[in-house]
């Protein structure tokens, strides 16, 4: 069964830490691209940030740039997001999704194959 776990979402401070976790099982995921998307209530699912497989080059949204980090483990099947300096406006349910055929539309929701649940993070003071 494909499965696509994310955690390590929570409540922070602005200006605070948080690194999110993708775990993946019933699939190759080191012959996966992953890529991170957050979505707000009433808003759209938005692409963040994407590391493709082999090369393990990355991605970013301009609002990320800087800020944010992907990287992966495929020896553990997970990836990461690690986001620092965090603002209110990136309040969101964080998800990770899989794609096997990597292409430059990283950002589209429809280009992923396997979704996780997400993971809520709220910036706040």
């Amino acid at each position: 069964q494909v499965q696509l776990v994310e955690s390590g979402g929570g409540l922070v401070q602005p200006g605070g830490s948080l690194r999110l976790s993708c775990e993946a099982s019933g699939f190759s995921f080191e012959h996966y691209s992953i890529g991170w998307f957050r979505q707000t209530p009433g808003g759209e699912r938005e692409g963040i940030s994407c590391i493709s497989r082999g090369d393990y080059s990355t991605y970013y949204e301009d609002f990320v740039k800087g800020r944010f980090t992907i990287s992966r483990d495929d020896a553990k099947k997970t990836a990461y997001l690690q986001m620092n300096s965090l603002k209110p406006e990136d309040t969101a349910v964080y998800y990770c999704a899989a794609v096997e055929d990597f292409h430059s539309a990283w950002k589209l929701p429809t280009s992923y194959d396997y979704w996780g649940r997400g993971t809520q993070v709220t910036v706040s003071s």
